[in-house]
């Protein structure tokens, strides 16, 4: 079946081939805060990897604008993401924790991020997978969030999704702004921008700095456990040509977080001095041309990421430092739309990435042990087409084919089918797409690894319907993932004799397997309406996973997936241009841990939100978190923030 599937998508994106520009990253913010992406009018760029219009795109995407993000008032993304349909989040204790995002269930390490055009994950992480923890507000401009497995396009780990950033880009000769805030917990964040345009240039700069004191990481602790970040962002494009431009983008950021550990001599969780600094950069240089007209244009790009991590305990004999790690992921791309009518566009590429690893644990025990290093690449290459096979029908059809210099060879397909009906008051998507991630560098190579692993692999489905019913819009959306060969970590006891517990002649802990099949399906809602001057937004998300593994653990529920989870918020313009909104999350129960034996309970949280233009140039702002001030956990034993509140600043020139 996925053959005949493959080669359908494969022959009918030879068949056809519209202009668009490729990968572009400044697609238009919505005209209207807080709409998901079924929002007919609006351009969305992360599907197809060209701006499309929201009713030709068949897969589920949800759009976070510039002007979402500042009604929001948002510092932390991952918050603001949780509040979009089908994501979750844990963090272990307050904002600069270790931060995992799940979409629709899947594991945090099969969520693609990409910033500005660059692929984010970490080569040097457990799966691969993106710490959210660093990832503020920023210059962040708009975000798309995309549902589901998209490893055609976007290649390996697009098993859950892609969650696709962009930074800000200047419309004016010259133009900046500048953020001010403090509030609780000794909470400061400053943020500042300038830039400008001419016939020829367009660039901006950005620099951002935040620091709070924080609360306990243990639950139950009195010390607190602060963090700060300092951050920079920079982006500029010089039209060569008409029909050559270069684009240079690089966003920079510094982090330290104090976090809790197991400290001697009881070694159970509870306050201790330990902390981290993670230093990430990532950068990226393309170059833009067009030819035949404009009918073909191209983008030659290179993009790099690094990752440097390191965890320090000043109470730790020997030596202080207990971790360090560097990630590094260099890619080489080409990408091409090509137009051949004026209604079909073909997307293709290739692309050469080659990811590295460095990772060691010091100890009392051992201040320098040898470094695990590893390294490994992967060439691809894809085909996607969108165009109308009927009135109001657009079908989207992708192959893709990677080869790992580890795990071979693999072919992917995707189709994917918007049918805009009642000129375009109703809408009905439906998509299918497989996913492919080869284990991770840590997971096969560090001190737990495993050089026998195989990649994981995902089918993936869905099918919506999205509404206009005078001035109220609602969908729904129906999903299911298949997984196999999932990798999970197995631990070792004192007594085992099971071959891989020995590495090197040394009983180890643990080590990765693939033990998994994982399930998941469920039903995502969402809707918008104005009644009587106030806007209201909601969205519910059932997320029912389900471990399909042999053993004591078959048919429970994957952790820290909470099977509920809803959204609403009303926002009213008054009279004298003050702005109120009240925005409310609810998370159902989960479970902490495989074996669903212990329960991490539903919870609450409400944000009130006001701001105040004092002229056309300056506006005064503030919130409250939490109002309810509920005590909640999304990791077990780690803390979280209770209420707290807020003030601040906006200044444009």
């Amino acid at each position: 079946m996925k053959t005949v599937l493959i080669s359908t998508a494969a022959t009918i994106a030879l068949c056809a081939a519209a202009p668009a520009w490729a990968d572009d990253q400044t697609a238009p913010s919505p005209d209207v805060a807080g709409r998901d992406a079924a929002a007919v009018s609006e351009l969305v760029v992360t599907a197809t990897r060209s701006a499309q219009p929201a009713d030709h795109i068949g897969q589920s995407v949800t759009v976070i604008s510039d002007r979402d993000l500042k009604a929001a008032q948002a510092v932390v993304i991952t918050d603001l993401l949780a509040s979009t349909p089908g994501v979750s989040f844990a963090r272990n204790g307050g904002v600069g924790g270790a931060t995992s995002l799940r979409i629709r269930g899947a594991e945090s390490g099969q969520t693609v991020v990409v910033i500005d055009g660059v692929k984010l994950n970490d080569p040097s992480s457990t799966d691969s997978g993106y710490n959210f923890a660093n990832l503020l507000a920023g210059d962040v401009t708009r975000i798309e969030v995309l549902r589901g497995a998209q490893s055609t396009l976007w290649g390996s780990q697009a098993i859950g999704g892609v969650v696709n950033i962009v930074t800000a880009e200047p419309t004016q000769p010259f133009q900046g702004s500048v953020t001010a805030e403090g509030g609780s917990l000794g909470t400061g964040y400053l943020r500042a921008g300038l830039g400008g345009v001419t016939d020829r240039l367009t660039w901006r700069l950005a620099a951002s700095q935040f620091a709070t004191s924080g609360v306990s990481a243990y639950a139950k602790g009195a010390e607190k456990d602060g963090y700060r970040n300092t951050g920079l962002s920079g982006r500029a494009r010089v039209a060569i040509t008409d029909d050559v431009s270069l684009d240079l983008r690089a966003v920079w950021s510094k982090g330290r977080n104090a976090f809790d550990g197991f400290p001697a001599p009881a070694y159970v969780f509870a306050d201790d001095p330990e902390y981290g600094r993670t230093q990430e950069l990532v950068a990226y240089a393309g170059l833009n041309f067009a030819l035949f007209d404009q009918r073909l244009k191209s983008r030659i790009a290179y993009g790099a990421t690094t990752t440097d991590r390191d965890n320090f305990n000043p109470a730790q004999a020997v030596t202080s430092r207990t971790f360090d790690a560097r990630g590094e992921n260099r890619r080489w791309e080409y990408q091409g739309t090509f137009a051949i009518t004026d209604a079909w566009t073909a997307t293709f590429g290739a692309e050469s990435e080659k990811a590295n690893m460095r990772t060691a644990s010091p100890s009392a025990f051992n201040a320098n042990p040898t470094p695990a290093r590893a390294k490994a690449g992967i060439d691809s290459l894809y085909l996607q087409v969108i165009g109308p096979v009927a009135p109001g029908l657009t079908l989207t059809a992708g192959v893709r084919h990677d080869s790992h210099d580890t795990f071979g060879d693999h072919t992917l397909g995707q189709l994917a089918a918007a049918w805009s009906l009642n000129d375009g008051a109703t809408v009905l998507r439906a998509s299918w797409g497989q996913g492919f991630k080869a284990p991770s560098l840590y997971q096969l190579f560090s001190d737990y690894g495993n050089p026998g692993l195989a990649p994981e692999q995902a089918d993936s489905w869905d099918a919506g319907v999205t509404q206009r019913l005078g001035k109220a819009t609602v969908s729904a959306t129906w999903f299911q993932r298949d997984t196999t060969d999932q990798i999970d970590f197995v631990s070792c006891t004192g007594t085992s004799t099971v071959p891989l517990c020995s590495k090197a002649g040394v009983h180890r802990f643990g080590y990765y397997d693939n033990i998994a099949r994982a399930k998941a399906h469920g039903v995502e809602l969402t809707g918008a309406v104005t009644l009587a001057g106030v806007d209201l937004t909601a969205n519910y998300s059932w997320t029912d996973t389900e471990n399909g593994s042999a053993g004591a653990n078959h048919g429970k529920k994957l952790a820290r997936r909470p099977e509920h989870q809803a959204n609403l918020q009303a926002a009213h313009v008054w009279g004298n241009k003050l702005s109120t909104s009240v925005a409310v999350r609810y998370a159902g129960d989960s479970f902490d841990n495989a074996a669903n034996s212990f329960v991490l309970r539903a919870y609450t949280l409400v944000d009130l939100r006001a701001s105040y233009p004092l002229n056309d140039r300056l506006e005064v702002y503030g919130r409250v978190e939490n109002a309810l001030d509920e005590a909640y956990q999304t990791t077990r034993n780690y803390g979280s923030v209770g209420r707290a509140a807020y003030v601040g600043l906006r200044a444009s020139f």
